[in-house]
């Protein structure tokens, strides 16, 4: 840990007080930036997709459950995935309390892989999830939005993720990507996309990030994410345990 300046209460407040500004500044230019992102332009879903799901077959019509609003987050789990992705289980694990209250906001929230459901529903029990996910499976709708690649893309060596082309060789194994996808649904029954999130556009939804930004040691990790684990796979630590600075 690296040694701290030690003041005052007085040289505390003044140096917090200025700090304050800034913070003050960023929350002002983040909704602005909320404010942008809704009036970005739509595109209309001209194609039908289904999903299978525990109720039966689906179409994306009926993930809104009735509702104006649909949030999708699309969960790295591909058909036959030997993994866990840890990044998209510590994201989930911030879903369930919050969904009350987006249900009660008019938002539908679910989760969506390629993979069957009997792959990834003993996951679901294991982590103890709630949420709603469904197989993305019997149609392209993965591919469509950019976060899963096709055979045919890797053989070409070129994706597209995150509204950029990328270059991906033989060695490329990733087919399916992270991300967040919104939709709107019009009282015609018409569906509309309002917007994506790809990469570490998702970083606002783990609170847990945001707990440790305001902890003194931050998040104490060396690389993104270097030091996250499926919930129960932590080793218990001593509560005076200073992980990696002591």
């Amino acid at each position: 840990m690296q040694p701290r300046k030690i003041v005052s209460q007085q040289e505390w407040f003044q140096a917090h007080k200025a700090h304050l500004a800034r913070e003050k500044a960023f929350t002002r230019e983040r909704d602005r930036l909320s404010e942008e992102r809704r009036d970005l332009p739509w595109v209309k879903v001209e194609k039908e997709y289904v999903f299978d799901t525990t109720e039966g077959r689906k179409r994306l019509f009926d993930l809104f459950s009735g509702r104006s609003q649909l949030l999708v987050y699309h969960f790295m789990f591909g058909p036959g995935a030997d993994y866990r992705c840890k990044g998209c289980s510590f994201l989930c694990d911030h879903i369930d309390a919050a969904d009350r209250h987006l249900r009660n906001h008019d938002v539908s929230r679910v989760a969506a892989s390629r993979a069957l459901l009997a792959e990834f529903m003993p996951y679901k029990e294991r982590m103890g999830w709630q949420f709603d996910w469904v197989s993305s499976g019997p149609s392209d709708f993965n591919f469509d939005f950019e976060v899963s690649f096709s055979e045919q893309q890797i053989a070409a060596g070129r994706i597209v993720y995150n509204f950029e082309e990328r270059e991906v060789g033989p060695d490329f194994i990733s087919r399916d990507w992270p991300g967040i996808t919104a939709f709107y649904k019009d009282t015609d029954g018409a569906i509309y996309c309002t917007f994506t999130a790809r990469a570490r556009g998702g970083d606002i939804l783990i609170g847990a990030y945001n707990w440790l930004d305001m902890a003194p040691l931050g998040r104490n990790e060396a690389h993104p994410m270097d030091w996250v684990r499926l919930h129960d796979e932590y080793d218990e630590q001593p509560a005076d345990s200073h992980c990696r600075h002591g």
